[in-house]
């Protein structure tokens, strides 16, 4: 059909913005309808009904027992607090590259005036828990105070056995701290505080949880109390000893964030109507869903190891375009932007420009990923990049069985 002059088919994009990075996800409309509520008195007896909920709630969440401290920041202050609270200038720390997000917090450690001992990796695979145990074995002083590791890498698509570090740790007999980033796993992917032994566990509001940045979070265990009355780094609005004096009658020491509470406590009831372990099924649901969209696509996954691909982000090389040179993973994604309104990943790091990123978590079901992947699959033929067809159609086989095995 010929256009009348001047009309063009992408001129306003109409619909729903489909929001595919790996985070912030998209909010759910009972979650901002519950931010939305009038802000109250953060002193008053309400906020003290809020503030208990959320914070039995959020360990349900956590899967542990212990307290978990929530503050008003990013994922990146909570990771400033758990080393804070709990390690002293000089500290060593041993610290595993698993991508862009691992890297950033070494950075961080190491501005803190901390000493990192670095397993370096490609990028391409998890966490090998036998090296931190041989270099855990190797430390016969305990110079290693702490332990640090992603369990899922947002960068890469890679998601890491946290009971194998553990597994490991105990088996070098060494008293590290273990200290675990779950930025964009916990909500989403099955992780357990208590049961995997993890001292201070480290998450933020904006992916699995379902809400707007803002909020970070600190699960703690006795050891990691223990640690933080000797650490010797300073401290002040990060001070757990602050905040768990407070919240023990639901308040917090500085003004909190009182309306992403309110969002909290519903994105809590959320996921626990859905029930823990449908949320984590239906994440690797989709997860292999998209797998096989970009197998069928004849793509290449970035994470090499298909054991530890990860559920709630799947990160796609771009096929070479000449000896040497990839196709330009940030053209196709502005292309799907302009012309089909949906974001994707872009690649961090070293992996900019030959690596975009398909986010698959959250508030998220089937026919919002079939939403995507067809975005996708436009997107890689507007942009001339090689494929095959019949990615969305492989990822459509694999969720209608899925369906047909429930019912």
């Amino acid at each position: 059909m010929k256009l009348p002059s001047g009309l063009r088919l992408d001129h306003h994009p109409t619909g729903r913005h489909f929001l595919q990075i790996p985070g912030p996800t998209n909010v759910p409309d009972r979650v901002l309808r519950a931010i939305d509520h009038p802000t109250i008195d953060h002193r008053g007896p309400e906020f003290g009904e809020l503030g208990r909920y959320v914070l039995s709630g959020i360990r349900k969440v956590f899967q542990t027992a212990q307290p978990v401290i929530i503050y008003s920041a990013s994922g990146t202050g909570a990771w400033e607090a758990a080393l804070v609270n709990t390690l002293s200038p000089g500290d060593r720390v041993l610290m595993v590259e698993t991508g862009h997000f691992a890297a950033l917090w070494k950075r961080l450690a190491e501005r803190l005036g901390l000493v990192t001992e670095y397993v370096e990796g490609n990028w391409r695979s998890g966490i090998d828990a036998s090296e931190i145990g041989r270099r855990l074995s190797a430390d016969h002083q305990h110079a290693i105070r702490a332990v640090c590791v992603v369990h899922n890498e947002t960068s890469s698509g890679i998601t890491s056995d946290i009971a194998a570090v553990r597994r490991a740790i105990d088996a070098a007999g060494h008293p590290a701290l273990l200290m675990v980033d779950t930025v964009s796993s916990i909500g989403s992917i099955d992780y357990r505080h208590d049961e995997w032994g993890v001292d201070v566990t480290i998450a933020g509001s904006q992916k699995g949880l379902m809400l707007p940045p803002g909020l970070g979070f600190n699960a703690v265990s006795q050891k990691a109390l223990a640690a933080s009355q000797t650490a010797q780094l300073p401290r002040a609005f990060w001070a757990w000893d602050e905040m768990l004096a407070a919240n023990e009658k639901g308040y917090w020491p500085t003004t909190p964030s009182t309306n992403l509470l309110y969002g909290l406590a519903e994105a809590i009831d959320m996921l626990l109507d859905e029930g823990l372990p449908n949320v984590f099924a239906r994440h690797l649901r989709h997860g292999e869903a998209t797998r096989r969209a970009v197998q069928a696509w004849g793509l290449e996954l970035l994470c090499q190891n298909p054991e530890q691909a990860s559920p709630v982000v799947t990160a796609v090389v771009m096929p070479e375009a000449q000896a040497g040179r990839r196709h330009d993973a940030d053209r196709l994604r502005r292309l799907v932007l302009e012309r089909l309104n949906m974001s994707l990943g872009t690649g961090l790091g070293k992996l900019a420009g030959w690596v975009f990123r398909i986010g698959h978590l959250g508030d998220f079901n089937d026919l919002s990923l079939i939403g995507t992947l067809g975005g996708v699959e436009m997107g890689l033929v507007a942009a001339g990049v090689p494929h095959r067809p019949g990615g969305v159609q492989a990822a459509v086989d694999y969720l209608a069985a899925c369906a047909q095995e429930t019912h």
